[in-house]
């Protein structure tokens, strides 16, 4: 007898402060229509000096421990692009600040903006093999390129925590799945540089690409069709790449590219990515949360979600929304989330964007900027050291 398994609670965690993008029109003289309709972008969480990928990370999954227990995690997954500890993962420090089970296995995983979709999948690996135990995934990044470049508009941070188990509460993740890997030289950070490296255009081609050989794969693989969708999730780099990867599948299928068909296709799915920025490894499951928090029933209904990240890998998956989903959102908890940031201006922005962690190894604590659960104390003796309030 097949097992159901998916996505059982999710919960997700930005950033104490907000940069509105009219701020950064205002600096750099650009008409704000470019951000507000070009990239479909509002505005962008900004990391404050006592926060990185891991304080995100326990914040958005502590939710989840409090709700679910923590007796059957046998399992964390950290997917990011922002590593902070070329050995260490950084879920060790997340199990420890959430006090989960010694019990329990920590590995970090890294693809781009893919990331967390490897983790999903190999979590429902693990809990097919034993149904009992439960597996969390968390995808945590800080989006963030070099001041005054083109990518400096698609910054954002953000982390998603999601409890993957047996007969899940909210999504079963659906067999097959559609793969595709290119060796593309579109967007990469080397260990050298702190900021990453883009060439847009090529990006924007290899995302397409991706998408082509994905869905291609998955049909082959003898997947749903178009038709059989409620909505399509995908990666938003920024928010209006989504509408062009969906424009570009349904074309690729001979389909017509209706402009209302695509809006109500994905829409919904914008709401949170648009105001957070680029989450990296979490943005698809932003695009998740927006969805389920503003459509309506959905129950019994099949997703289509397009998972890519540069270099590049990606995959396209279904999954089904479970009855009595709506009663596990978080959907107060998540616009809270979103409206707790405190906003600052071009120049408060910069300063943070230049903060660096000192790398002398001596002891040095950071500011206290933020007003969340857990926090980046300081650095000692070249360790990072996280204090829960």
């Amino acid at each position: 007898m097949s097992i159901s398994i998916g996505i059982h609670d999710l919960s997700f965690a930005t950033t104490e402060f907000v940069l509105p993008h009219t701020a950064l029109a205002e600096y750099n003289g650009t008409e704000i229509g470019k951000y507000h309709v070009g990239i479909g972008q509002q505005s962008m969480s900004v990391p404050a000096a006592d926060e990185d990928i891991v304080t995100m990370a326990a914040t958005a999954a502590r939710p989840i421990i409090e709700r679910n227990g923590k007796s059957r995690i046998r399992t964390v997954v950290f997917a990011t692009e922002s590593s902070i500890d070329q050995a260490k993962a950084g879920g060790v420090y997340v199990h420890s600040l959430l006090g989960l089970e010694s019990a329990c296995r920590v590995v970090e995983l890294k693809q781009a903006c893919y990331g967390a979709t490897a983790a999903l999948q190999f979590a429902i690996g693990l809990v097919r093999r034993d149904p009992a135990q439960q597996v969390l995934v968390i995808a945590s990044d800080v989006s963030k390129y070099e001041l005054d470049s083109p990518g400096e508009a698609t910054q954002g941070a953000a982390a998603v925590a999601m409890l993957v188990g047996a007969d899940p509460a909210l999504l079963r993740i659906e067999e097959p799945s559609g793969l595709f890997t290119a060796d593309v030289m579109d967007f990469w950070r080397p260990n050298y540089l702190t900021t990453a490296l883009v060439d847009g255009q090529e990006s924007i081609n290899a995302y397409l690409q991706a998408v082509e050989g994905a869905w291609k794969d998955y049909a082959e693989q003898d997947g749903r069709s178009l038709e059989e969708f409620a909505a399509f999730v995908y990666h938003q780099p920024f928010t209006k790449m989504a509408y062009k990867a969906h424009r570009h599948l349904l074309n690729f299928n001979g389909y017509d590219t209706d402009k209302d068909a695509i809006e109500g296709a994905l829409g919904q799915t914008t709401a949170y990515n648009n105001v957070i920025g680029n989450s990296y490894t979490a943005s698809v499951y932003l695009g998740l949360a927006a969805l389920l928090d503003q459509a309506d029933d959905l129950t019994g209904r099949s997703i289509g979600f397009l998972s890519y990240g540069s270099g590049s890998v990606a995959e396209f998956f279904s999954g089904t929304v479970v009855a009595g989903y709506r009663e596990r959102l978080r959907t107060e908890a998540n616009q809270e989330a979103i409206a707790r940031r405190k906003s600052v201006d071009y120049a408060t922005y910069r300063e943070l964007h230049e903060y660096t962690l000192p790398s002398d190894g001596g002891d040095h604590a950071t500011p206290v900027q933020t007003t969340g659960p857990f926090r980046l104390a300081g650095i000692n003796d070249h360790k990072r050291i996280y204090e829960a309030r």
